[in-house]
């Protein structure tokens, strides 16, 4: 009978060679011994690699690492200064923009009492949304896009609504808009969207408010990041249609506007008009007040949108007494001269004139806020 042999044998024959790793590790580990109070490490054998050329690596300076901190505005100031005057540099954020533009916008007025045109764009070199490098093809565009919605005399056309049921219906949307704290580019193409449908469209007089609040939804999903909800518009119309009413309304404005929506409002060429009038708060308000004013009257609907931007920003230069009234750097800007916005700009100042005593005055409400300045209720312009 054949005797076999434990299977571990294979096993124990590699304890010889683990033994002498274990004793070779051991030696590493091997505390120095105290001699003469200097401690002595016992000699080791290394089996070493053959010997190479030694590499010298030189290590770089370590840089020095800045790190943002949000301060209070105070501070941020005495960091800001702390920083320049020991880099010797500029320091490019958001708040160095807008000081850069303050003081732009502060020299260019001195500039423009001299009779220069100013360059309204150089505060905002550095801001990438200010598009500086393409703002004035976008404005030429706008220029040659707004004759293809001008909006023609429709209200002859129209048997059953008249010039009073629509500024009726602009006083409503303001407050809606109001109520609701949409962005200004929402009403303003909620307008020229009703403009336009109901020159192109008869429609009824149980319809018109359908047509207005199905507007002000089309601009909202245009223009807004976060739109009204078509319950929400039926609620605020006192349940006077249904979700069926206004999905139906929608669908019938999208299809006589074919679907195209993109157009230059007012609104577009009044911030940049005020831009180059170098505005101040109280004058932007005026600006805004007397041309939402010009929205509501149904006459101002002859005029083009740049037009009307254009003669708000001077009637509102009238109201607060500036000088100079205009000057080349608005007529190079808005592309009119004085005398062409002549005649709209007293339009708005009679519009002003009485809108404390005409109703509806939602838009006088508005602006008499102490939050808008309460441009409303200063005096017209009386050279106007």
């Amino acid at each position: 009978m054949q005797v076999r042999r434990p299977v571990t044998r294979g096993f124990c024959a590699q304890l010889p060679a683990n033994k002498q790793a274990c004793n070779i590790e051991n030696n590493y580990k091997k505390k120095p011994v105290i001699a003469d109070g200097a401690a002595v490490v016992p000699e080791r054998k290394v089996i070493r690699n053959p010997p190479q050329k030694e590499v010298v690596v030189v290590k770089p300076k370590p840089e020095t690492v800045v790190i943002e901190i949000c301060l209070d505005a105070e501070e941020a100031n005495m960091e800001k200064r702390g920083t320049q005057e020991s880099s010797g540099k500029d320091v490019h954020n958001s708040s160095s923009v807008l000081s850069a533009s303050s003081k732009v916008a502060c020299g260019s007025a001195d500039v423009a009492k001299k009779g220069q045109i100013v360059d309204i764009d150089a505060g905002d070199v550095g801001n990438q949304l200010a598009a500086v490098e393409y703002v004035k093809d976008l404005y030429k565009f706008y220029k040659l896009a707004e004759s293809s919605i001008q909006i023609h005399d429709y209200m002859n056309s129209q048997n059953q609504i008249n010039e009073n049921m629509r500024m009726i219906l602009v006083d409503w949307l303001v407050e809606v808009h109001y109520v609701f704290k949409l962005s200004p580019e929402t009403l303003y193409l909620a307008i020229q969207i009703i403009d336009r449908y109901l020159s192109a469209h008869l429609v009824q007089r149980k319809e018109l408010q359908l047509v207005g609040i199905t507007s002000m939804l089309l601009a909202s999903k245009y223009e807004e990041i976060w739109a009204p909800t078509v319950n929400d518009l039926v609620s605020i119309s006192e349940r006077a249609y249904s979700k069926e009413h206004i999905l139906g309304m929608e669908k019938s404005i999208l299809a006589k506007l074919g679907w195209s929506l993109t157009g230059p409002t007012p609104y577009v060429f009044l911030v940049r008009f005020i831009k180059a009038a170098m505005a101040d708060k109280e004058m932007e308000n005026m600006a805004f007040f007397l041309t939402e004013l010009g929205l509501m009257q149904y006459e101002m609907v002859k005029f083009s949108p740049s037009m009307l931007a254009a003669s708000a920003v001077y009637a509102a230069r009238c109201t607060l007494n500036k000088t100079p009234l205009w000057d080349e750097t608005l007529d190079l800007h808005t592309g009119f001269c004085e005398s062409q916005i002549l005649d709209c700009a007293k339009q708005l100042v009679s519009f002003h004139s009485r809108s404390a005593e005409v109703k509806p005055n939602s838009v006088y409400r508005k602006y008499s806020a102490s939050e808008l300045c309460s441009v409303a209720l200063l005096a017209p312009a009386k050279m106007l």
